[in-house]
């Protein structure tokens, strides 16, 4: 396929990496704003919609984020957003009873990442912390789980996206039977 025959979905996708060195510069809360609103357009099972995203607002709650994931990198993000899945809230399927609310929020988190990379923004899922630093900072019921950090931002000066190793389609892709 020719590079000028790519969609403009297909080129954010491209675009978008895990960015692990922000800049220092602050993103305004209209732009977090923006981000989160085309998370909140993400298709979900039902329509049922079972999430919230936390914006840390308190240094309280940013030092909860960085003792829940002890990691260097992470302490130049300005902003962190907490994606967090409500079970309750969410479909189960009839036959077997399994649960989307992971499937449900990956769905927005992407959706967040690639709005943020078409705002030259820099986003990384953050999914090995420990949870119960983040329940108590920002004061979370039983039923809601802190499912991922993303911490946002622009990126740091000579950051760029990185050559890309994914598996060939005909790895991934099989017409008819397994």
């Amino acid at each position: 396929m020719q590079a000028n025959a790519y969609p403009q979905l297909y080129n954010l996708a491209r675009e978008r990496y895990s960015c692990r060195n922000y800049s220092d510069r602050k993103v305004d809360r209209d732009t977090i704003l923006a981000v989160l609103d085309i998370a909140r357009l993400a298709p979900s099972a039902c329509n049922r919609q079972p999430w919230k995203f936390l914006v840390a607002d308190s240094q309280e709650q940013r030092e909860a984020v960085l003792y829940s994931y002890e990691r260097e990198w992470i302490r130049t993000a300005p902003e962190f957003i907490i994606a967090c899945g409500i079970h309750d809230e969410a479909w189960h399927r009839g036959c077997d009873g399994k649960d989307h609310t992971d499937v449900d929020l990956s769905i927005a988190i992407e959706h967040l990442c690639l709005s943020a990379t078409s705002l030259e923004l820099g986003t990384c899922w953050v999914c090995n912390f420990d949870p119960k630093p983040i329940r108590e900072a920002f004061g979370l019921p039983d039923n809601v789980e802190p499912i991922a950090i993303i911490p946002i931002g622009y990126p740091a000066e000579g950051q760029s996206t990185p050559i890309k190793k994914r598996k060939a389609l005909d790895e991934i892709v099989k017409w008819g039977k397994f």
